[in-house]
């Protein structure tokens, strides 16, 4: 249509109502907790009380340059690379994975490629009730973490089977897009003020760097072995490497 391509429309009709609901928020969101007219004055005394309390525990404030020197900071930044190398070759490669284990046809790969997703939709509820519950935060991420290893792992053996190879991918699927929602309860616990602002920020840019890295590593390996066992051993390799960085970091400082 008008000379587009369908991914170009795609893009446009995906980008103008982000674009639209960002400048709203300008003008709907307000700046602060006094500005917040729906609340009442009694209830702003108690968020306020609520956020001061929250913050007095985070040991980072001040200012952008204090986020670049602590160190937690780029500790966060390779937790966060190992999981997103994990979910990214997942998102792009699923169709490739349950095509290689003999399923032909496009509609059967989509159905199939869908199942491990439900298997996430699951665990990351499972997993971050019981986060909340238990005030733990690390052995949540470790476990998914391993078990996203476990799964990579158990899907380039059974690669000829596609029941197992789906099973094992479900568990890879359940366990690295675990890690995604529950990774963001380490920085907020030690990073405050404006250090939170632009340590976040380094996290997520330093982080999403995997995005580009994790399809090409797949790809290049692919072609470089003509195996795609290989491919699958990194990325559990990886998933450790992540679990083993969360489990250095500060018990009584994540675990809020």
């Amino acid at each position: 249509m008008n000379g587009w391509q369908g991914w170009q429309w795609m893009f446009l009709l995906e980008a103008v109502p982000a674009l639209l609901v960002g400048v709203l928020t300008l003008f709907y969101l307000d700046d602060g907790v006094r500005d917040a007219k729906w609340l009442t004055d009694e209830e702003k005394a108690v968020v306020e009380r609520a956020v001061a309390d929250d913050s007095a525990h985070r040991t980072v404030h001040g200012r952008v340059r204090d986020a670049f020197r602590e160190p937690r900071v780029w500790l966060m930044c390779l937790i966060y690379f190992c999981f997103v190398m994990g979910q990214y070759a997942l998102t792009f490669w699923m169709p490739t994975f349950v095509e290689s284990t003999g399923i032909d046809g496009n509609l059967a790969i989509g159905v199939l490629s869908a199942v491990p997703f439900l298997a996430a939709l699951v665990a990351m509820n499972l997993f971050g009730r019981s986060a909340d519950k238990r005030r733990e935060r690390r052995w949540h991420l470790v476990i998914p973490s391993l078990m996203g290893a476990v799964g990579f792992s158990l899907s380039a053996v059974w690669n000829g089977s596609t029941a197992l190879s789906l099973t094992a991918l479900s568990v890879a699927a359940a366990g690295v897009l675990t890690c995604a929602p529950l990774f963001w309860s380490l920085p907020t616990a030690f990073l405050g003020g404006t250090a939170a602002a632009a340590g976040l920020a380094i996290i997520n840019s330093v982080g999403n760097l995997a995005g580009f890295v994790s399809p090409y590593m797949i790809g290049a390996l692919k072609d470089a072995t003509g195996s795609a066992s290989i491919p699958m051993y990194v990325l559990a390799l990886t998933l450790v490497v992540g679990a083993v960085a969360v489990l250095t970091t500060e018990k009584q400082v994540v675990n809020r």
